[in-house]
């Protein structure tokens, strides 16, 4: 297409999940709850760390980052999905389309690196536990954390610039709940070749190189489990371990599996599937996941409901005063 035969356009249609107003109902009622159980599971998770004295160690300051991040990620795709089922309408601005890309690759891609800096954490305290407090200080912890927000920040910057070059034609129906960015370049009249290989290129060295960081740090956790005589101390090891291993299986299974699909054999369907494990379902379990298997959460937790129902009573007869 010719830069003068650019097709200036105003908004994209999300196509969602299905037309019946029966099944919208249900969808709107499914995800208002999913969401609402995401950022308070999460958000607990986060007041409790902060209050106990005694989870402030790396551990658990990834787990708070991570726990933000699955807020701000859900917070990402699934309001706007709810406000377009409530006025039944499927229309989202050329603007607010790309600004859900931006921060929909931000926090996708701080979730993996956030899942990578955790698994180093539990290689180093399995595999060199004398030297933990030392190699995982509060120095590095942030820097790690930080890191991760300028590679995400400037990565998401690069691919919806690059996104922004393009030209769209007549047909702007986006066959998914939010913008996701491989449907929105597949759009595109013009080439795409540059913003194709560019995304490969990010999934690759983005997703693909803290997936082997994490696969180097488990072969060396499962070798040194091994090592351990006693089978309480092997379980002991294991069960730090488990609850992360699950949800870095559900979300490299999900997410790399979308990107990595062949258009050929690309099928919409189980592309919405797919997004939706990775996008709603994974910040969904995340909570569940840590605070069910992790005596320390759930001890931090029941104090600081503890403390919020002693502390309610004070602040509704202060306001009456």
């Amino acid at each position: 297409m010719l830069p003068g035969n650019k097709t200036q356009i105003s908004e994209f249609i999300l196509l969602g999940f299905s037309e019946e107003p029966a099944l919208q109902r249900l969808l709107f009622g499914l995800f208002l709850s999913l969401y609402l159980i995401t950022v308070v599971g999460n958000l607990l998770i986060i007041l409790a760390i902060i209050s106990d004295s005694h989870l402030h160690t790396p551990m658990y300051f990834f787990l708070s980052n991570l726990s933000f991040v699955d807020i701000c990620f859900i917070s990402t795709t699934i309001p706007k999905m709810l406000v377009n089922i409530q006025t039944q309408s499927k229309v989202i601005s050329y603007e607010d389309c790309f600004t859900q890309i931006y921060f929909f690759l931000l926090f996708v891609q701080l979730d993996d690196f956030l899942l990578t800096v955790m698994s180093y954490d539990r290689y180093v305290a399995i595999c060199h536990p004398l030297h933990y407090t030392v190699i995982m200080n509060a120095w590095l912890c942030a820097l790690l954390v930080l890191v991760s927000w300028m590679i995400g920040a400037l990565n998401s910057l690069l691919q919806t610039l690059l996104a922004l070059r393009l030209s769209f034609c007549t047909v702007l129906e986006i066959p998914h709940f939010f913008c996701e960015f491989k449907e929105v370049i597949q759009l595109a009249c013009s080439d795409t070749f540059l913003n194709k290989t560019m995304m490969y290129f990010a999934v690759g060295l983005l997703g693909g190189g803290p997936f082997a960081g994490i696969c180097y740090s488990y072969s060396r956790i499962v070798s040194s489990i091994h090592r351990i005589s006693s089978a309480q101390g092997k379980y002991k090891a294991f069960s730090t371990c488990a609850s992360h291993l699950s949800v870095v299986s559900l979300f490299y299974c999900t997410a790399l599996g979308v990107y990595f699909t062949p258009a050929v054999t690309h099928n919409s369907h189980s592309s919405v599937t797919a997004s939706v494990m990775y996008t709603v379902v994974t910040p969904v379990l995340n909570p569940f996941i840590y605070s069910l298997r992790n005596k320390d959460i759930k001890r931090a937790l029941r104090k600081f409901l503890r403390m919020a129902t002693i502390l309610e009573p004070i602040v509704l007869r202060q306001k009456k005063c």
